[in-house]
């Protein structure tokens, strides 16, 4: 874990409207500013920018807790205009970064939206989300909830690489399938893909069947995109880890996204992986509502699905990362 200084600041408003009509939430919740997981690709390392910061260095290790986020929230959710629409927590640091252990915050704010029975979808890379497996069961029963589980890769050292502060993925799966046995819908987003590391057939048919064996309810993906601020924090390390990447990397990223074709032909491959595994896409937030799963004991005495067969070898994708 990357050493860090948590300061505890008090925010004005904590629930944040998101304009953009192709994203799965409209409205979001971020108990905490910035994230030890210290993930090198992290889109939201900008956002420290904002406060006068760097995005490498100090989103790590300089963390702000909004103490008073739960009873903003009360606040916020008893005004007469808010019509419970569903929320996600977890866009722009993870609210079960380490912090969590000590303030809580991810818990409170769970109870308050249990208590006004408002939807709510949260994602993580944490393992503490297994604390609040009651929480999060009360939730889901009065409102809906969900619990997505960042996992871009299960290779032990492309982890280690780009994801220096986050845990084990095979940490992260043991955790939603203890949530799933509870009761709770949870899943995986396999995210972000990495051209040349993480996006290969073989690479994704690793992860896909491993999310499937530890019960996952649903999956989806992105594939890496560079914003400023996760560009001038990651391409370093595609350089001196893998120099014979960096030039392709040059011509996938001239933008924040990589091409359209590119990413629609790695989305292909995780769609032909979801569907040999038997695994839905990830349920839109926006369409929450309160539905409890069968919990592990009694899934087992109605029989659970076994593991499919394969019938033929998934295709490799060629990459254009070639000089």
């Amino acid at each position: 874990m990357v050493a860090a200084e948590v300061t505890e600041i008090r925010c004005k408003s904590l629930i944040n409207h998101v304009n953009a009509s192709d994203f799965p939430f409209r409205w979001t919740i971020n108990p905490y500013r910035g994230c030890r997981h210290a993930c090198r690709y992290c889109y939201a390392r900008s956002t420290h920018e904002y406060w006068g910061m760097d995005s490498g260095v100090d989103f790590e290790r300089r963390i702000f807790a909004k103490i008073n986020a739960p009873q903003v929230l009360r606040a916020e959710l008893s005004r007469p205009k808010w019509d419970g629409e569903p929320i996600a927590i977890g866009t722009a640091s993870d609210p079960y970064e380490p912090a969590e252990a000590q303030y809580r915050l991810t818990r409170q704010l769970l109870e308050v939206l249990a208590e006004f029975r408002n939807p709510a979808s949260v994602t993580t890379k944490g393992t503490l989300a297994k604390r609040d497996v009651d929480v999060l069961r009360q939730l889901n029963e009065v409102a809906g909830a969900q619990v997505v589980f960042s996992v871009g890769t299960v290779d032990e050292t492309v982890w280690r690489q780009t994801e220096p502060g986050a845990p084990h993925p095979m940490a992260r799966l043991e955790t939603m399938q203890y949530l799933v046995e509870h009761g709770i819908p949870a899943g995986v987003l396999a995210a972000p893909l990495l051209p040349g590391l993480s996006d290969s057939a073989a690479s994704i048919d690793a992860l896909v069947s491993a999310a499937a064996e530890h019960r996952a309810q649903f999956l989806s993906s992105n594939l890496l995109f560079l914003r400023p601020g996760s560009r001038e924090w990651f391409m370093p390390l595609i350089r001196e880890a893998y120099p014979h990447l960096a030039p392709g990397y040059e011509r996938l990223y001239r933008t924040e996204h990589a091409p359209r074709d590119y990413t629609n032909a790695v989305s292909g491959l995780v769609d032909d992986a979801r569907l040999r595994w038997e695994l839905p896409r990830l349920p839109s937030v926006k369409g929450l509502q309160p539905a409890r799963l069968v919990p592990r004991n009694e899934a087992d005495e109605q029989g659970c699905p076994s593991r499919p067969e394969k019938t033929e070898t998934p295709t490799q994708l060629a990459l254009p990362l070639a000089a």
